[in-house]
């Protein structure tokens, strides 16, 4: 028997330890949905586009914190923050100064993630783990971004299990991170895992995993994949 949206939220954070942060992406979903997910248990809702958290928001207020997990165009980063909380996508120095611009022009520090291709492929957006270090520092010198962690999707693989070395690669670039204190920067957020693989995420040390089609069902899929493989990611 096909389990609800609510029993499915209290079947997971009943999996996930204490520590581990819940968020729930809501691609595609009414606001209906999302609304479930919140009245659940639900803190934290994650949005692919621009347009689809501002439909969800005009709907229901602000129920839940809302991050942005889905590939930033620049020229909506003024949207963005109006909007979300936190950045989950970050993979470049001019993302990054066009987040600042704006920041700086609302009298706010925006929170982001470095979004990290740990399996190094060509087709995703995302910066190599080796990478990592310098886009910090250059962000770190940017008074209104606030580098707050890494994330990674880590590639689209038939067997789930596979994606363990992926993790266990960006979660030692952010421990090394951590450990760097660059100023200007707060390491704590490591975002990885989705629907089919977030228990192996959190073995592999995430504190946040993002999770769609675990708590909403499934839902219709593209033949291929975007640059985030997002129609299998969550």
């Amino acid at each position: 028997m096909m389990m609800s949206i609510r029993e499915n939220v209290h079947r997971i954070l009943s999996e996930l330890p204490p520590h581990v942060a819940l968020v729930a992406a809501a691609k595609t979903r009414s606001p209906e949905e999302v609304m479930e997910a919140v009245e659940a248990g639900i803190r934290i809702i994650g949005e692919n586009y621009v347009q689809e958290a501002a439909r969800v928001i005009e709907a229901l207020g602000r129920p839940a914190l809302f991050h942005c997990i889905g590939s930033l165009q620049a020229n909506k980063t003024k949207k963005a923050l109006e909007l979300f909380d936190l950045i989950e996508t970050v993979d470049s120095l001019r993302l990054a100064l066009a987040i600042e611009k704006h920041a700086a022009a609302a009298g706010r520090t925006m929170p982001v993630l470095i979004e990290i291709n740990s399996a190094r492929e060509s087709q995703k957006s995302g910066v190599f783990p080796e990478q990592a270090e310098t886009l910090v520092r250059e962000m770190a010198r940017l008074p209104h971004v606030r580098v707050s962690g890494l994330m990674t999707m880590g590639p689209f693989l038939a067997d789930a299990r596979e994606l363990r070395p992926f993790f266990r690669e960006t979660r030692n670039c952010f421990e090394r991170l951590r450990e760097m204190a660059v100023p200007g920067t707060d390491m704590r957020i490591l975002s990885m895992g989705m629907s089919d693989s977030y228990g192996i995420a959190v073995e592999e040390g995430a504190n946040q995993v993002r999770i769609g089609t675990a708590l909403f069902g499934g839902r219709l899929r593209r033949s291929q994949p975007d640059q985030h493989g997002t129609e299998f990611a969550f």
